[in-house]
């Protein structure tokens, strides 16, 4: 006994409910279709003996230190420190942009200050020192890398394996053994920055990584050269270069499968660039106070860093020295998309004296990358180490004209 109208009501309700539901499950079906035929989201998968790493897995560090301890337990070293390294080689991000720099800084001056490097010592990236205690002229082994080449047409991905490592030479001469680990970059855009893990007391390291890089398409494999640079890992300074290997691509084809190639190690070739552009720092020192003031003014003509190859975000990071110890560091504010920055910021270090002889200040101008890792733009240092000229004559200024701002331009170095 329903009347027609409602009759005509429930039946347009369940009509339109069954249409719905059978639009949402055929979405939710689509995408899921969609997402396992899609190309990932990231630049790269680490493979290591079949454990894949993602990038974005890994950029809270609580949870980075969590799987370390999970995976590594009370052990040291080895295997444990996979994801801490894959992190710290650009995958988790940056480090944070500095909120603004404090006013004074207490400088922590002791008597002994242990086996730190001095700045000059420190001039490869990364921090690196190199440490060879040869001439140039002499021809020292420094082992052969064994790595593989191979591409993926259907996801557009170059996948290299690092795989081992033989006769690398001592760099422990305590322990006479190495500890050693690889960066790899792909050149010429530095875009694809990684590294090993650390492999301790060995000179015969088994690797067995494998990276995967996406979005690189097989027709400009011809134009790339994947540089390899082979370090030592050290706790308590800079890790020691043992040397690097070069591998243009033009010369090898992965079309038809896997291409296993051995190089040998060659120790680094430091090459200066045409120009990293130039910084305008003022130094001044008052003797009552036994107090220095070092402003951060301007840089400008700096080289372009960012992929699309427009600007940069460069900050300055300003390191303190005593001797062989750094005793100070602080960073001035980020400037964002400019090549020619204006900081005006000012860092105050309570120095005695009698000290000034073995103060040396070292100015890092560094790009800011919000999603791979920081780059250094170049570098200057005034003082004891100072490496030109017009460092040496800044500084002989400050130490005679006390109380007296000195400015001078500077052109940076690469670091």
């Amino acid at each position: 006994d329903v009347s027609p109208v409602v009759a005509g009501l429930i039946g347009a309700t369940v009509l339109v409910v069954s249409v719905s539901v059978t639009v949402f499950v055929w979405t939710c079906c689509h995408q899921q279709a969609e997402k396992k035929h899609k190309t990932p989201p990231y630049k790269f998968i680490h493979m290591l003996k079949g454990i894949s790493i993602y990038p974005e897995t890994l950029s809270n560090k609580k949870k980075i230190n969590r799987i370390r301890r999970d995976k590594n337990g009370p052990q040291e070293g080895g295997r444990g420190n996979l994801l801490l390294d894959a992190a710290e080689s650009g995958l988790a991000g940056p480090d944070k942009a500095p909120e603004g720099p404090p006013q004074v800084e207490q400088l922590p001056i002791k008597a002994d200050y242990g086996d730190e490097l001095s700045p000059d010592q420190s001039l490869t990236p990364g921090g690196s020192k190199t440490s060879s205690p040869s001439s140039p002229g002499d021809d020292v082994l420094l082992g052969e890398l064994t790595f593989s080449v191979d591409y993926n047409f259907p996801k557009k991905a170059l996948v290299v394996t690092i795989q081992e490592a033989h006769g690398l030479p001592v760099m422990d001469e305590h322990s006479q053994s190495s500890d050693p680990y690889i960066k790899m970059t792909i050149l010429p855009d530095k875009r694809h920055r990684v590294k090993t893990r650390v492999l301790r007391k060995t000179l015969e390291p088994v690797f067995d990584e494998t990276f995967t890089f996406y979005g690189i398409p097989y027709s400009q494999l011809q134009d790339l050269v994947l540089h390899f640079l082979v370090l030592s890992f050290d706790r308590f300074s800079r890790d020691d270069v043992i040397g690097e290997v070069m591998v243009p691509l033009a010369g090898v084809d992965p079309s038809t499968g896997k291409v296993q190639l051995t190089r040998e190690i060659l120790k680094r070739n430091i090459q200066k660039c045409i120009s990293r552009g130039e910084l305008q720092v003022s130094l001044s020192y008052q003797p009552v106070a036994q107090r220095m003031t070092v402003v951060v003014l301007k840089a400008r003509h700096l080289p372009k860093m960012d992929i699309t190859g427009l600007s940069a975000d460069p900050y300055v990071k300003v390191n303190v020295y005593y001797g062989r110890k750094r005793i100070a560091k602080k960073k001035t504010h980020v400037k964002k998309c400019t090549l020619n920055p204006v900081f005006n910021e000012s860092f105050i270090y309570d120095i005695p004296g009698e000290l000034l002889p073995d103060i040396s200040i070292e100015f890092l101008v560094i790009d800011f990358e919000r999603t791979t890792k920081n780059e250094v733009v170049g570098r200057l240092i005034l003082g004891a180490h100072s490496g030109s000229a017009a460092g040496a004559e800044h500084w002989r200024q400050l130490c005679q004209s006390p109380s007296k701002a000195v400015a001078k331009w500077h052109s940076l170095s690469e670091y």
